[in-house]
């Protein structure tokens, strides 16, 4: 069992492929794209990292004792409600999308401090979507939104039982289609693995 209260679970699905470049291999991506996003999560303290993905051999990208929860492969709402069912432990938890490489850790704790007055905070995407949902367990029955709903903060907020339940945080980009790899900031620490790939 975990000893942490808060997790933050990385959701590793195939649609990450889509994003791969001309030239590059769709596999090698995925799994660079996925490790880096990994990687960011793993190195923060007071969290304890999971991996929940439908992709197989994912468990061979993250550090010894992290849990590896494989799911179906799924989208939308459903995507979002069997990966916070899926999780092991914990009273808050963060699912961040997997194709976010170079995102600032900054970014999590400030949906952990949204969950302070909220039970749903959301890291919003560009271009749609979200980047991460957080939430306190068990995930509410009332969220229904998935990371590629066009506008998950007004979705949530329509259904939510009060105005101040869904909170936002300041939002980033995802890996979605390959002109999004020009957003990545290469002024950034980390995404080793995406870097070295893509300029191979």
């Amino acid at each position: 069992m975990l000893t942490e209260e808060r997790l933050v679970a990385v959701v590793v699905t195939p649609s990450i492929a889509e994003a791969t470049p001309p030239g590059v291999d769709a596999a090698a991506f995925l799994t660079a794209v996925a490790e880096d996003t990994y990687e960011l999560v793993a190195g923060l303290d007071f969290v304890s990292p999971v991996l929940v993905t439908s992709v197989p051999g994912m468990e061979e990208i993250v550090w010894p004792g992290t849990p590896v929860v494989e799911i179906p492969d799924l989208s939308g709402e459903a995507l979002v409600r069997a990966a916070f069912a899926a999780l092991p432990y914990g009273g808050q938890a963060v699912l961040l999308s997997g194709d976010a490489p170079d995102l600032p850790p900054l970014l999590i704790g400030k949906l952990f401090r949204q969950l302070g007055r909220a039970q749903v905070a959301v890291c919003p995407a560009a271009d749609g979507g979200a980047v991460a949902i957080a939430a306190h367990l068990p995930y509410p029955d009332w969220a229904g939104t998935g990371f590629d709903d066009h506008d998950p903060v007004k979705a949530l907020r329509a259904a939510a039982p009060g105005p101040r339940t869904v909170a936002t945080g300041p939002g980033w980009h995802r890996l979605r289609t390959p002109d999004d790899i020009a957003r990545l900031d290469p002024g950034l620490e980390g995404w080793d693995n995406t870097r070295a790939l893509l300029s191979a």
